[in-house]
């Protein structure tokens, strides 16, 4: 499976989502809305973020924190739709694993993805605002 289908995989719930980018479940909802980010959903339409769900909530807390509002945040980062190719897809593989993992397993999965960065040597840009929710 390429690494750029697993990032996509709808793994993580709206609590632990919270919890990584110290969001509120009403600013997750409010940017949802706007576009800049699209969960799947479950058949019981539980929302479930991927990889690049998390970071691009982490891009978003930082543009706000510097300033810059929805339509600016807009301009930067294009706004998605489900047929984008950074949409977040659930699939049946998906589903079972994410049924499988405990919410520590998880953790331990995001830290794993978001702290390798996308590049060899390259640090990932949110390695530092994660770095406070895990001990080493």
């Amino acid at each position: 499976m390429g690494d750029d289908i697993r990032r996509n995989m709808a793994l993580f719930p709206i609590g632990i989502v919270m919890k990584l980018t110290d969001l509120t479940a009403r600013q997750i909802r409010y940017y949802e809305q706007h576009e800049l980010i699209m969960p799947a959903r479950t058949s019981g339409n539980q929302r479930l973020f991927s990889f690049n769900d998390v970071e691009r909530l982490l891009e978003i807390k930082a543009l706000i924190e510097k300033g810059v509002n929805i339509a600016g945040i807009k301009q930067v980062l294009n706004p998605m739709s489900k047929e984008s190719s950074e949409a977040t897809v659930l699939s049946a593989d998906s589903e079972s694993k994410r049924k499988e993992m405990s919410d520590a397993q998880l953790h331990r999965m995001l830290k794993q993805q978001l702290m390798a960065g996308k590049r060899p040597g390259q640090v990932s840009l949110i390695q530092g605002e994660l770095s406070r929710f895990f001990t080493k």
